[in-house]
């Protein structure tokens, strides 16, 4: 055995099953529309701008394989909590290159682990190696603009007689990365998110837990706000009813919906997380017990 494949070993005893991590994804990407919300090949580009124009996405796609889904991102997540996990219990040079069973990755982030389910893997790989992302976020300042594709490369490697899968690896792309190499730029997501199966599901999951957080008073955002913030393809109408049924069920983890409207009468939906006010009333006692007692005065 090569003394890289011993350290590739070396390092893999060292991480941890899913269940025992906690989902974390970067700040950055979960308010902006950087993947597409349909496992239709999707050619057409993403652009996002923000209202006051400092910040932007263009994502576009390699015609062969369609620009990556919001689906094949649980496998950046995947890495983000296994390299976040291993910086938080203290290990020390963590490398842009994760080896892995393709049976373990898929049945972490909770798919097929037959035959179906190793072709669906390869071809997330593929849409997450070969989608290119322009954007203004941390760009350079010379040229206000990083391009990037989510992954620099990946392997899939197969047992040469009966062609069952083995082993495999993928190497973040640097703009990935030095994401999440910084801590203040992750935030955990609920362990339930990979069940969600709505594209837009997903992404109004992730807007709310950026922006809600765990404020007492929960956050409200314009219908047309969110559309913009998805990068759904279907027109604001469209999406307006699919939204609406969203809120009707209110089963999103975290949060619950509803629909209410900003003081100029825009249609709105209102996000609050359903411990907010116990977190917030929590919070506030051990603040009170950690004030110092106040001095007792003499009175004569």
């Amino acid at each position: 055995m090569s003394k890289r494949a011993i350290r590739n070993q070396e390092f893999d005893l060292f991480v941890p099953r899913m269940g025992d991590l906690r989902l974390k994804d970067q700040r950055e990407v979960m308010e902006r529309p950087f993947f597409a919300l349909s496992k239709r090949k999707r050619l057409k580009p993403i652009e996002y701008t923000s209202p006051d124009g400092e910040v932007w996405v263009h994502v576009s796609a390699n015609p062969r394989f369609g620009i990556a889904t919001i689906w094949d991102a649980d496998i950046l997540i995947w890495a983000t909590s296994r390299l976040n996990h291993l910086r938080e219990t203290g290990t020390n040079d963590l490398p842009r290159t994760i080896h892995t069973s393709t049976y373990e990755l898929l049945r972490a982030i909770r798919r097929d682990t037959g035959g179906k389910g190793y072709k669906e893997l390869q071809a997330a790989l593929e849409r997450l190696q070969s989608t290119v992302i322009e954007t203004s976020i941390r760009a350079p300042k010379r040229n206000k603009r990083a391009q990037f594709g989510w992954l620099d490369e990946f392997t899939l490697e197969t047992d040469p007689v009966t062609g069952a899968s083995k082993g495999m690896s993928l190497t973040l792309s640097n703009w990935v990365y030095e994401g999440l190499m910084k801590e203040r730029s992750l935030l955990t997501l609920h362990a339930d998110y990979f069940t969600l199966s709505g594209g837009v599901e997903r992404a109004i999951y992730r807007i709310a837990r950026k922006h809600a957080g765990d404020q007492p008073q929960g956050w409200v955002c314009r219908v047309s706000v969110l559309h913009e913030k998805t990068g759904s393809e279907s027109p604001l109408k469209q999406f307006a009813y699919l939204l609406k049924r969203i809120v009707a069920a209110n089963d999103l983890p975290d949060y619950d919906l509803s629909y209410t409207a900003t003081r100029d009468g825009a249609a709105a939906v209102h996000f609050v997380r359903r411990d907010a006010a116990e977190k917030a009333q929590l919070k506030a006692s051990i603040q009170a017990l950690a004030r110092p007692p106040l001095e007792g005065r003499c009175l004569d």
